[in-house]
């Protein structure tokens, strides 16, 4: 990837238009008794923006155009005493205990809420390089053996904008109860020594830095008035849309005999083996659409629909038996010319297609529902369409991941290939996998709707001990900054699930994401109610089946789901996927997820959830059961002792 490719991007799902840069780490595997992998999901990451070291007479810079760096090591597999090193850290999370103190490496007990991974960027600059050989030399730590604060050495005297990764891996939920480190990093490393993060910039440059000259004092950069200073404005296009085609033709979520690539568990740095299977790269849509172009269909992409003033005003089938296939019959045999499907289960036929409910093109978008009748199949999602028209002689699929209006990614065989994949925080585990044929030939894979398109275009830096090596996670930031070196409080997150897309006519190395929003958002709750946080919402029966797809004639909030439901007499309101309102008098046959897999803004208002696609943000009137808090309010020590504070994911 270079610097004009993520300027080409079509969307991005970080919190600022005008970010593209892609940010990763790798990502993390159990290994089971039996010896296979399972991979552990991220239920949340944030990147600071701070302001933390300085230099005689110069200001603080931002990233110039083509700038690219790592931190950490992938290789290493024992503590060592270098600044390398310091800036690696893991924090076992225990919300109703307390935990261990931090560690270099990975936590030696079990952590019920998670591990937090942490990484800190140098932030000083030899004002040449945009890049180094190893990816590193160009920049360095700031002196006194603290990587998060202090002056500039001489050869490195340009202070820039620091960045400090943090993710939550959920390895609560695999019950280790002593014996052997299960968890593994996607490089083999089952240590943790050798965590690591890469950042390309796809700032724009302008922009950052009026970003930088802005907040000077400690608390401008908080997440309330993070848009009120006329620099920073949100992303036209929601971030969930923001999403990458899988590029890799294999496997790298749930339960695998092998970590993806050529990549064995080790507790001792080893050569990478020589793999026999070959990788072709290319785009991979199985897990996105069906091809009927044998049964004269095209895919148009994924569509949104709007309650009240629907897409498509053809009849209406909802069918627990519904597929791709069933729907596009129906439609063809009613003499219609498109065909979408919605909500896994519901089909809608028409023959115009209003620029409202039209896909972004570029942009695969939130169809990621499966199909009732089949579920290889994708069959849209609540407010989404997967679109198929009615083709003649020519029957061509829409395109993803690629630069312009036509044309395709082309297929690369990266032989002896090194890689590992990408897992991101996001309401769904569709693998997605993105793949780089850089000089090293190595590879990486991601997973989910979070990533994103812009990581269709990267050509990162190659190098077995540099981006691409190992690497995968994916997960890029939050945008807003923090002052300078003194104690500051941290411009809070507003992340979201998925990461800058720009589409290019080459596979990248690997994808990137932003982190999910927190679900806290100032909704307006009837008297008596309150929020009892995300579930899963179940098509059969449905979680909330009351009232279902409740409208009251404006668009969708949480405040008004609640209120509309209490005044129609239930105890539970449930928002769902931006669109959609259910009531009901209890919850049937679901459970509790994790806040942050509620993260879609509301269709009504931007500082209200309303869930995600089968995630319920729920609000009622009965007392709350006892469950476990997710979310929390994380603080960091800061540069001379101080303290900021991280907005919860």
């Amino acid at each position: 990837m270079d610097y004009a490719s993520t300027q080409a991007s079509t969307c991005t799902s970080c919190a600022i238009q005008g970010d593209f840069s892609n940010y990763w780490v790798p990502s993390m595997y159990h290994v089971n008794t039996n010896g296979t992998f399972t991979s552990v999901p991220v239920s949340g990451g944030t990147v600071y923006y701070e302001q933390r070291v300085t230099y005689p007479g110069k200001n603080l810079t931002a990233f110039p155009a083509g700038f690219r760096m790592t931190a950490g090591n992938p290789e290493l597999r024992a503590y060592n005493e270098t600044e390398q090193q310091e800036a690696i850290s893991h924090v076992c999370l225990n919300y109703n205990g307390g935990g261990p103190p931090q560690s270099a490496g990975f936590p030696t007990v079990n952590c019920p809420d998670g591990i937090r991974s942490q990484v800190y960027f140098p932030s000083c600059w030899d004002g040449v390089n945009l890049d180094s050989a190893d990816h590193q030399s160009h920049m360095a730590y700031p002196l006194g053996g603290r990587p998060d604060g202090g002056q500039c050495p001489d050869d490195h005297p340009v202070p820039m904008i620091s960045i400090f990764y943090e993710f939550i891996f959920d390895t609560g939920d695999f019950n280790w109860n002593g014996g052997p480190m299960p968890f593994v990093y996607s490089m083999g490393d089952n240590t943790g020594y050798g965590f690591h993060g890469d950042f390309v910039n796809g700032w724009d440059v302008e922009l950052l830095q009026k970003g930088i000259d802005q907040f000077t004092t400690n608390d401008a950069g908080s997440a309330d008035n993070v848009y009120s200073n006329n620099i920073f404005t949100a992303p036209a296009i929601s971030g969930q849309q923001c999403s990458l085609p899988p590029m890799v033709d294999e496997q790298v979520t749930g339960t695998l005999d092998a970590l993806p690539g050529c990549n064995p568990v080790t507790d001792s740095p080893q050569p990478v083996p020589d793999c026999a299977a070959s990788k072709t790269l290319g785009i991979f849509t199985s897990s996105i659409y069906t091809d009927e172009t044998s049964k004269g269909w095209a895919y148009l992409g994924c569509g949104i629909d709007t309650y009240g003033s629907p897409a498509l005003t053809g009849p209406l089938q909802d069918d627990a038996t519904m597929t791709v296939e069933t729907c596009i019959a129906l439609c063809g045999g009613k003499g219609y010319s498109i065909a979408g499907l919605e909500y896994a289960s519901q089909c809608f036929c028409g023959n115009d297609l209003p620029a409202r409910a039209s896909p972004t093109p570029g942009v695969i978008g939130t169809c990621n529902m499966p199909c009732t009748g089949n579920s290889t199949e994708m069959c849209g999602a609540g407010n989404r369409l997967s679109l198929y028209q009615k083709c003649g002689s020519t029957c061509e699929n829409v395109q993803f991941g690629i630069a312009g209006a036509g044309g395709s990614v082309p297929s690369v065989t990266a032989v002896a290939a090194t890689y590992a994949p990408s897992t991101v925080a996001g309401p769904t585990q569709t693998p997605a996998p993105s793949a780089s044929s850089a000089s090293t030939a190595s590879i990486a894979a991601a997973s989910d709707s979070s990533s994103s398109t812009s990581a269709a275009a990267a050509s990162a830096p190659s190098g077995s001990d540099g981006v691409g090596s190992g690497e995968s996670v994916a997960t890029s930031a939050v945008d807003p900054i923090v002052p300078s070196a003194t104690p500051s409080a941290i411009l809070s997150v507003i992340p979201s699930a998925a990461s800058s897309a720009a589409p290019s006519s080459a596979p990248s190395a690997e994808p990137t994401a932003c982190p999910s929003n927190s679900t806290t958002s100032s909704v307006t709750l009837p008297s008596g109610w309150t929020s009892a946080g995300c579930y899963l919402d179940n098509l059969n029966p449905r979680t909330l089946s009351g009232i279902t797809f409740a409208w009251w004639g404006e668009k969708m909030t949480s405040s008004g789901c609640a209120l509309y439901c209490s005044d129609k007499g239930f105890s539970y309101a449930g928002t769902e996927n931006a669109g959609q309102c259910f009531c009901g008098n209890q919850l049937v046959d679901s459970q509790l997820e994790p806040d942050t897999d509620c993260n879609v803004p509301c269709e009504g208002s931007a500082t209200e959830i309303c869930g995600a696609p089968a995630r319920l943000s729920v609000f009622t009137n009965v007392a709350p059961a006892t469950r476990r808090r997710r979310s929390h309010l994380r603080r960091h020590n800061q540069y001379k002792g101080a303290h900021f504070a991280g907005a919860s994911v």
